[in-house]
């Protein structure tokens, strides 16, 4: 075979070789490019399939919180008959923090305002349901002043459901206050403990420190007098927003106890979570005992921007922008929280967390601004500027505290 020959059988084979491998590419090309159709085709088909079951159930006019999301919504103006739900001057259990009519708050618009779910209506309180629901039982709210606004909202809610004065009697041991419907052998409580965990802030009424103090470990204190409770609220917040606080290793008044001032504003949370979810796992009754914890009730003292300094007083309209966050709102808490339940979830305590927060952003209208009876009386100075003393934590009644209700009511009534 001279060279010239063997040159140009090469020559021929490469071009073989050459032809055999661009087909080999186009082929896998084209196989690549149908499993990419055919994967996309398959997300596409999951996708829609989510979005369609996610809309079926979005759409039952179920008001069952497992098929609807009570706390997705929108408030609507309702002056029907039926809004408000009570009036504030025949409530027997009126306190004057939240008696913002009595104490000179001319508009009345904020009482009229109805929270409505995207997909479903809230089921309409009815007192003598839920005390024959709770019958022989006891309900407690632990926690802050907001929990208290939320248990007089109740109490408000519950004599005029029933259309008849209830017996106004409401007892207090310590931090126990106690009202009992002697007709149905049902005890709705109130139990102050706005850190869940012991404090130099348990007194009721004595509470305004400026520095405080907390055992972070110690809980026994305060839920020995809830230990017995059929259904538990809880909410802790507000209080932890504090920049620095005291954490005590020890006892009050010890001479060994260790004193610690931290910043770490989630973690000290966080431990505080643990020592009531630990307390939980070991003491409560799983089969018998409904738990619920109340999410974050925003103030407004900002905008969404910390740049932006507002205040309630004069307001009279909610905000009426979709999907509003105040910066106030702390997420990274809710979050701590959220995680708190999901693990005792998974140690076999469950706890429902029914997230206001959202929905009672909306209602710069409902604080009492300076519409209510103060501890301390404004000074000159702060009278000639409101905004300096205005609450705009808590809420008047009737008010944003009633829907909190509904919902809770609406689990309550559900449960087993």
């Amino acid at each position: 075979m001279n060279f010239r020959t063997w040159k140009s059988r090469i020559k021929s084979s490469d071009n073989l070789i050459g032809l055999f491998l661009m087909t080999l590419f186009v082929v896998a090309f084209y196989q690549t490019l149908d499993d990419y159709r055919k994967t996309q085709k398959e997300e596409q088909y999951t996708t829609n399939y989510e979005e369609r079951k996610s809309h079926k159930k979005d759409r039952m006019a179920d008001s069952d919180h497992q098929s609807c999301n009570l706390f997705s919504g929108r408030w609507v103006f309702d002056n029907a008959s039926s809004y408000p739900l009570y009036e504030e001057r025949k409530c027997s259990f009126m306190m004057n923090v939240y008696a913002c009519q009595k104490y000179g708050r001319k508009d009345s618009k904020y009482r009229n305002w109805r929270w409505q779910p995207n997909h479903c209506d809230l089921p309409r309180f009815n007192g003598a349901e839920l005390l024959e629901k709770i019958r022989g039982k006891k309900l407690v709210f632990v926690g802050d002043s907001l929990n208290e606004n939320q248990w007089v909202s109740m109490l408000c809610m519950m004599e005029s459901s029933l259309n008849q004065s209830l017996h106004k009697s409401v007892i207090r041991n310590g931090n126990l206050f106690i009202f009992h419907a002697t007709e149905y052998n049902a005890t709705i409580g109130f139990y102050w403990s706005p850190l869940l965990v012991e404090s130099n802030a348990d007194d009721p009424e004595n509470h305004r420190v400026k520095d405080r103090i907390i055992r972070i470990n110690s809980i026994e204190k305060h839920a020995r007098h809830w230990i017995d409770a059929d259904i538990l609220v809880f909410d802790s917040f507000i209080w932890w927003l504090d920049s620095t606080m005291t954490i005590l290793f020890g006892s009050f008044g010890s001479s060994d106890a260790i004193y610690k001032r931290v910043e770490m504003k989630l973690r000290r949370y966080e431990m505080a979570l643990n020592t009531w979810s630990n307390w939980l796992e070991i003491n409560v009754n799983r089969t018998k005992t409904n738990l619920f914890f109340m999410s974050f009730s925003p103030p407004y003292y900002y905008g969404e921007k910390w740049s932006e300094q507002v205040s309630c007083y004069n307001e009279s309209e909610p905000i009426m922008k979709e999907g509003y966050w105040g910066i106030v709102t702390n997420i990274e808490m809710m979050r701590t929280l959220e995680s708190v339940i999901e693990k005792l979830g998974k140690r076999g305590v469950k706890v429902e967390y029914l997230n206001i927060t959202q929905l009672s952003s909306y209602r710069k209208d409902a604080h009492p601004s300076i519409y209510k009876k103060f501890l301390h009386p404004p000074n000159e100075k702060q009278l000639s500027d409101p905004k300096s003393y205005s609450d705009c934590i808590h809420w008047c009644l009737p008010g944003v505290p009633d829907v909190w209700n509904q919902i809770l009511y609406s689990y309550i009534i559900k449960s087993s």
